[in-house]
């Protein structure tokens, strides 16, 4: 059933996270074979382990909520602050990387970046000889900007992505230095869509830094479909892989991290459709509710509606996965 977590204290973008690792069936099949440590403090302060005794405690179904107090305890022995406001794609990367660290069989590890890494592949080509540098990496959200180069907003979830894979002359103070050329010159960077996993995570830069330091929360209407294959938002020229690959890479929306309020004052809830019973339900701490979708669409997103719900993280997980 789904159950909520009590706030501890500005614990909102915390327990919001935990929901949706949670009632991620792929993520608990993980969890459930993680190797128990073996001494007690060992226990405390190790988060795989914090996590499976959270959602044991959840799937008692005694109460409407449970505390993560344990889980939270844990955290800060590895220097994950509480009682202070966080940065849900941050403490995404933060708990993911010490599930991670912490789970001690290789083969848990393997599956548990098959089940979240991204890889893509960066080419830098100068403008001056064609000379080509090509390197591969990989990461966990793809960061994807909803504004353009010229500060136009852009209008879909499919133009940001398209936006992100969009190639970029490196000019003036960002020119690069040509192994051929023996200097520096324009070169145009590119990126390429090598490889998508199970649970794709989705981080809209909705929080805007400013020269002078201040950060404001951009508002604006966007909208994101409950359906999204990347076959047809990307071109060939933007993707790097063979057609079995491809095959993969239509997706369905699982969860979305709402964030209200301002930079300074916020709070963060969850969107997420049970993978069993096919329904939405709304996490906000202690509280939890069935949804609709009409519901979720109103984290897109309002222009003159700023201290609003609008969709920080979108979660979607593979319709055929391989």
């Amino acid at each position: 059933e789904a159950i909520g977590l009590y706030n501890l204290g500005q614990s909102c973008c915390l327990n919001s996270l935990l929901q949706v690792f949670l009632m991620n069936i792929h993520f608990t099949g993980i969890l459930r074979r993680i190797k128990v440590p073996s001494s007690p403090a060992q226990r405390r302060n190790n988060v795989p382990y914090q996590m499976l005794l959270l959602l044991e405690k959840m799937q008692c179904g005694k109460c409407k909520a449970v505390g993560p107090t344990d889980l939270a305890y844990c955290l800060s022995e590895h220097r994950v602050k509480l009682f202070v406001q966080h940065d849900a794609a941050q403490l995404f990367l933060t708990l993911w990387n010490l599930l991670k660290k912490q789970m001690k069989k290789p083969e848990l590890v393997e599956e548990l970046s098959d089940l979240y890494t991204i890889c893509i592949q960066e080419h830098l080509t100068c403008q001056n000889c064609s000379f080509e540098i090509k390197s591969n990496s990989t990461i966990l959200t793809l960061p994807l900007p909803v504004l353009d180069a010229n500060s136009h907003r852009l209008k879909t979830l499919e133009e940001c992505v398209q936006y992100f894979f969009h190639p970029e002359e490196l000019t003036g103070q960002n020119m690069c230095f040509c192994q051929q050329c023996e200097r520096k010159t324009t070169f145009l960077q590119s990126m390429k869509l090598v490889h998508l996993p199970q649970t794709l995570t989705l981080h809209l830069k909705r929080f805007c830094f400013e020269r002078s330091f201040h950060t404001h929360k951009l508002s604006h209407c966007l909208p994101f479909p409950q359906e999204l294959d990347f076959n047809e938002v990307l071109t060939e020229n933007q993707c790097q892989a063979d057609d079995s690959e491809k095959a993969t890479w239509q997706y369905e929306l699982f969860a979305v991290v709402a964030h209200s309020g301002s930079t300074s004052c916020g709070h963060y809830c969850a969107y997420i459709r049970s993978l069993t019973e096919c329904k939405w339900y709304c996490f906000n701490d202690s509280e939890v509710c069935q949804v609709s979708w009409d519901d979720v669409k109103c984290t897109y997103g309002h222009s003159s509606l700023h201290w609003r719900e609008t969709a920080y993280l979108l979660i979607y997980m593979k319709k055929h996965p391989q």
